[in-house]
């Protein structure tokens, strides 16, 4: 066990500590790492490692992009009293979800105090004595605020900036090492890589154990398992969450001929009422040939665990007549799905 990180030397040697370690074979789990971010004063920006670790919450917080780090957070703070700003470069939160879907998150957001700066682009920090001035260019204007800690949210990248795998003749793109099926190196047999450094998988934790579980048997027993990902849901855990299973409605539509799209608002559903959710709301996708279910979006209580409802099925090539026959306990969240297909 050592606690710096290694460098490679050759194909079959790393550095670490001051030591060469030789290896028959190396495997690359590293992860992923926040994206570096370039400007003046950037060294000012803190981590989502900080923002777990800090001992008080600061009553004015920033977070650079919104994505899944940047909303999750961003709730907690808000939820905790914090005043809450997001900026990000692009349009929208969530990029990677239902854009309608997401779009009545952020609505839900701004009720709970959050204020979103989108299309802007961030050119400067500045430390004063009490306070952080961040600059932005928004429609070709400089603009500030001023804010007491910005945290970088802009995303994460596979962690492989201070390997040096071109020494070790490990080849890598912008989505990680480049591997094969068998999760081995492209261009050294001798190397393996799991989990979100790999440019195969999603950056997802159930997947990580899945992925090292194949490398460990192909070290053992030679490459004989391939990765094989089945349909994954995705979860914002912002309270409500926001999940994702499958194509999304761009996907669907340009995969199959005809496709059908449930999208509704369920606030007024029994659920929803019962607890007094204010948004609870869906996008269900069935190809219209086969009413198979090909992708589902939600936006509520409880999503991340009845989008598993919706992975399950979707793996399974269920029908929406097969669910709407399925006798799930009423009232819970799961016999919500009936109504949704």
């Amino acid at each position: 066990m050592y606690h710096q990180s290694p460098k490679f030397i050759n194909e079959n040697t790393l550095s670490v500590e001051g030591k060469t370690i030789q290896a028959d074979k190396i495997v690359i789990a590293t992860g992923y790492e926040p994206r570096e971010l370039n400007f003046k004063g950037s060294k000012h920006l803190k981590t989502s490692d900080d923002f777990l670790s800090q001992k008080k919450l600061p009553e004015k917080i920033t977070f650079i992009g919104g994505g899944y780090v940047g909303m999750e957070f961003a709730h907690i703070a808000a939820r905790a009293g914090a005043q809450v700003t997001i900026i990000d470069s692009g349009k929208r939160i969530l990029k990677a979800f239902d854009t309608d879907l997401a779009k009545e998150l952020t609505t839900y957001s701004k009720d709970l105090g959050i204020e979103f700066i989108f299309n802007a682009k961030i050119t400067g920090l500045k430390k004063g004595t009490k306070n952080l001035k961040v600059s932005f260019e928004k429609k070709g204007k400089i603009e500030t605020l001023k804010t007491k800690a910005v945290f970088n949210t802009a995303g994460r990248v596979p962690a492989i900036s201070k390997l040096q795998l071109e020494k070790g003749n490990v080849t890598f793109n912008e989505n990680g090492i480049e591997t094969n099926d068998y999760l081995q190196s492209t261009s050294n047999a001798n190397a393996y890589a799991c989990g979100d450094v790999s440019d195969k998988g999603l950056p997802l934790t159930p997947l990580s154990g899945k992925e090292g579980n194949l490398v460990a048997t192909n070290i053992i027993e030679g490459n004989k398992k391939k990765l094989e990902i089945p349909v994954t849901p995705s979860v914002v855990f912002t309270l409500p969450n926001l999940a994702s299973v499958g194509y999304s409605e761009e996907e669907a539509k340009s995969r199959y001929k005809s496709v059908i799209v449930n999208y509704e608002s369920a606030s007024n559903w029994f659920n929803a009422k019962r607890i007094n959710a204010t948004v609870y709301a869906y996008k269900l996708l069935l190809n219209e040939r086969t009413k198979t279910i090909v992708g589902a979006h939600l936006v509520g209580p409880d999503a991340g665990e009845t989008i598993n409802l919706f992975a399950l099925a979707i793996n399974q090539g269920m029908t929406a007549k097969q669910i709407k026959q399925t006798i799930f306990t009423y009232p819970s969240w799961a016999n919500d799905i009936k109504s949704m297909v």
